[in-house]
């Protein structure tokens, strides 16, 4: 098969873990449970907001044509705070002091900031005229009563959190979380709690996909690692295919002892794509075998982690209930030049500082895709297109959060 864009590979994974969705499980959660679940059902206001004419500003609730104007004087005929009833309604060269939060008087169209006024006892001046509908935000402006306010697939963030809170959800259904299976390979490979030799390593790709996997809101399930033998890589893959998706780490290269290929043939898997001309990453397999989603993902720690976020997230995603999964680029600019062969497109463990306006970017150099220590001093990545071979100091190019 020949090699997809990144985009290209996204969209494939995109389409095809559609196709095997089923209708989602759906679970009731505690408000403050839901939070990065994605939610199950569309929910509907249960009101008008605000349900009365609210108060943007401490100040006086005017007839805006009495203060066309200024200094305009008025009668002061009392006061609302916030989470008390309006007991007034204005008739002409009337005002009502009134606190942020407060509804308004009946007949008022606008509100005075205190900062324009001065008080003379039972009387205001006001010395800024305004426009009807300044500072008093009107009954069901925001929302009406049955109307969707969030739909299901959105995955629940802080903001989601507190509208769910406002139209009173204090349970909420939500999709349930797709359980995946990781199955690292290799017979250098050991649990993380070993002594390894100096030719062995430990398993942290296990590990790390696992807390990737629960950012996206899925449950990861470690399987043991699979030894380079082809009985127990088979057996080991047969149990991963149990979860909602399999994802496993290295055997999909072309050495000798890399099996991982061979069993899914032998299991009937169909294969979607096989590499991706990103760096780190390119042997990156993706199929299904029956109605279970497969990645196999290349072995070196950063092949891993980059594969995993630029393309396996997506499968998570929408086994999860969202209804996208999109990447999330911004601009920077570089600290200094940078240069690379425009063979593929690169994604590069960097520190990005500073704010949107003057962020800048510099690439955190390592000793290549198994140097752990140089990517987790990052803080994004830097995406280097394959149509580009060099920038200059200050040449704006795309980074990624981690």
């Amino acid at each position: 098969m020949s090699p997809l864009r990144f985009d290209e590979a996204r969209s494939v994974v995109f389409a095809r873990v559609r196709e095997m969705l089923g209708d989602p499980q759906l679970e009731t959660v505690s408000l403050d449970e839901a939070h990065g679940r994605v939610l199950g059902r569309d929910v509907r206001s249960d009101r008008d907001y605000p349900p009365f004419n609210r108060s943007a500003r401490d100040g006086f609730a005017v007839i805006a044509a009495d203060v066309a104007q200024v200094p305009a004087e008025l009668e002061l005929i009392g006061e609302t705070r916030a989470g008390e009833p309006s007991l007034f309604a204005l008739e002409p060269g009337q005002t009502v002091e009134i606190m942020t939060g407060a509804p308004g008087p009946r007949n008022a169209d606008a509100v005075v900031m205190v900062e324009h006024s001065t008080r003379n006892g039972p009387r205001v001046t006001l010395h800024r005229s305004i426009a009807s509908g300044r500072n008093l935000i009107m009954a069901g402006s925001e929302t009406r009563r049955g109307q969707l306010v969030m739909s299901a697939g959105r995955r629940i963030g802080y903001a989601q959190t507190a509208l769910l809170g406002t139209v009173g959800c204090a349970e909420v259904t939500v999709c349930r979380r797709p359980e995946i299976a990781i199955l690292s390979t290799g017979d250098e490979v050991l649990p993380v709690d070993s002594q390894p030799e100096p030719y062995q390593i430990r398993n942290s790709n296990a590990h790390s996909l696992a807390a990737q996997i629960s950012r996206r809101g899925g449950l990861p399930r470690i399987l043991p690692v699979a030894r380079d033998r082809l009985d127990e890589t088979r057996e080991l893959i047969e149990d991963g295919l149990r979860s909602d998706l399999l994802i496993l780490s290295g055997g999909v290269s072309m050495g000798k002892h890399d099996l991982v290929e061979e069993v899914l043939s032998d299991l009937g898997a169909e294969i979607f794509f096989t590499k991706v001309r990103i760096q780190p990453g390119k042997p990156l397999v993706f199929g299904r075998v029956g109605g279970t989603p497969v990645f196999g993902l290349p072995g070196n720690p950063l092949s891993t982690m980059v594969t995993f976020e630029v393309v396996a997230s997506v499968a998570v995603d929408l086994l999860g209930g969202a209804t996208d999964s999109p990447l999330r680029f911004r601009g920077a600019r570089l600290a200094a030049p940078f240069r690379h062969k425009p063979v593929l497109t690169r994604f590069i463990g960097a520190v990005l500082e500073g704010d949107y306006g003057d962020a800048t970017v510099r690439p955190e150099r390592g000793q290549g895709s198994g140097d752990v220590a140089a990517f987790a001093r990052a803080n994004c990545l830097m995406v280097a297109s394959d149509a580009q071979a060099s920038w200059d100091a200050g040449d704006w190019i795309e980074v990624m959060r981690l």
